[in-house]
């Protein structure tokens, strides 16, 4: 299983690429510093020969994501956000992104 990831605009920083095997948990970290209290946190995936898929969306605090098996965290000072695939699957092999977006 082979997550590479990419930065949706300038002012969002992520790992170029994660990897882990199919089953064991993955935690897809998002750096946006420069996010203002009305900005959201946007996650899509985009998988091999399709268009960019959207995740999910929040501000601040968690959410499960029940249709990938996963959760969104956005820190409370909403400067970092995270990912988290609980049980990846081989068709869960995507590009994430995450973007920041009013």
């Amino acid at each position: 299983f082979f997550a590479p990831v990419a930065s949706g605009r300038a002012q969002v920083q992520q790992e170029p690429w994660l990897q882990t095997t199919e089953g064991t948990a993955i935690n897809i970290s998002c750096s946006h510093p420069t996010k203002l209290s009305s900005d959201y946190i946007h996650f899509y995936r985009q998988l091999p020969g399709r268009n960019p898929e959207f995740l999910a969306l929040a501000a601040r605090g968690s959410k499960d994501l029940l249709n990938i098996a996963g959760q969104l965290s956005v820190t409370e000072d909403g400067w970092s956000s995270a990912l988290y695939l609980s049980w990846p699957r081989l068709g869960d092999a995507a590009v994430y992104y995450c973007a920041l977006r009013d």
